[in-house]
């Protein structure tokens, strides 16, 4: 029987699944590109991942039976939320995995009616805005404590 390219695809996406409970997260695949390859969380100790994942709305896109792709809100589920950490692997990129999981986030039944949801991003801003993200209406009524380099000091 000859399969067609959309037959592959329905295959291919059937294979796809985001899962907010932590324990099917793989923390050592979060950890390892966390802490190597993300820009914004070089040096992070594992453990302080395993905290602010118990501690956090996950979100994993798993592949078959690996993980693929992560996102996490930081919320008190009625007014704010902020939206962290979210990476496609590298060999993943390129296949809307993105988009996926922050529908799913965008989608989450906890996450509806908040009258602030923020992030921060220095490559991904078309991604964003693509979910009604946009710069600050009013950013000087924003502040920050930044300390890019807290993981650094903390051996």
């Amino acid at each position: 029987m000859h399969s067609s390219i959309n037959d592959r695809k329905e295959i291919l996406m059937e294979q796809l699944r985001i899962t907010t409970e932590a324990a099917e997260l793989d923390v050592p695949l979060i950890h390892r590109f966390l802490s190597e390859e993300s820009a914004w969380a070089r040096g992070i100790p594992l453990a302080t991942v395993e905290e602010s994942i118990r501690n956090s709305l996950n979100f994993g896109l798993l592949a078959g039976a690996g993980q693929v792709a992560y996102a996490r809100v930081v919320t008190d589920y009625s007014t704010f939320a902020y939206l962290v950490d979210v990476f496609v692997l590298a060999e993943h990129r390129g296949k809307g995995h993105s988009a996926r999981l922050m529908a799913a986030v965008m989608e989450h039944p906890r996450l509806q009616g908040l009258r602030r949801f923020m992030l921060a991003t220095s490559t991904a801003h078309g991604l964003y805005a693509k979910f009604g993200f946009a710069a600050p209406a009013r950013p000087q009524s924003l502040m920050e404590r930044y300390a890019p380099d807290v993981y650094a000091t903390l051996t």
